[in-house]
């Protein structure tokens, strides 16, 4: 019998505040990822590595990535994608998370991969945010915790 299809994990916090009464969520700007480089994604996001959870990976990016430290305790679940690759591309199950209290101030942390962050109003977000990400917060923001993409 063959080995089991393997799919990868990445999270994807949804860090979000208020501001003068607006929702507002925290994206950045990718660079030499080799995934969607120069558009705006949400900041911290990031694969979730060998003997750990979904939520230590969440935690663990915000750090790497934002300098910021955040609580398991303060992490809500917001979404379920499962991205089905197809022609090469590889499958994902893509979990995003809701945080909005976290110590720090978020900081652009690793440069080499990373050339903007800043906080979008959720009614006017930018036209060059992924698109499947954009997606996964429309379908939060309508209790919808699940989807399925097909990816090509």
């Amino acid at each position: 019998m063959g080995e089991h299809f393997k799919c990868l994990s990445a999270v994807f916090p949804i860090i979000m505040r208020t501001k003068n009464g607006k929702r507002q969520v925290l994206l950045l700007r990718r660079k030499n990822t080799g995934y969607m480089d120069g558009m705006w994604d949400f900041a911290g996001s990031g694969h979730v590595e060998e003997n750990e959870t979904a939520m230590q990976a969440a935690v663990r990016e915000c750090k790497e990535e934002l300098g910021i430290t955040v609580k398991q305790s303060d992490i809500r679940f917001a979404h379920l994608s499962h991205r089905v690759g197809l022609n090469g591309a590889r499958t994902y199950y893509d979990i995003y998370f809701v945080i909005e209290r976290y110590t720090g101030e978020a900081y652009i942390a690793e440069p080499d991969k990373c050339t903007g962050l800043q906080w979008f109003d959720v009614g006017e977000l930018p036209g060059d945010f992924i698109g499947i990400r954009k997606q996964a917060l429309m379908m939060y923001f309508d209790s919808k915790y699940y989807s399925e993409v097909m990816n090509s």
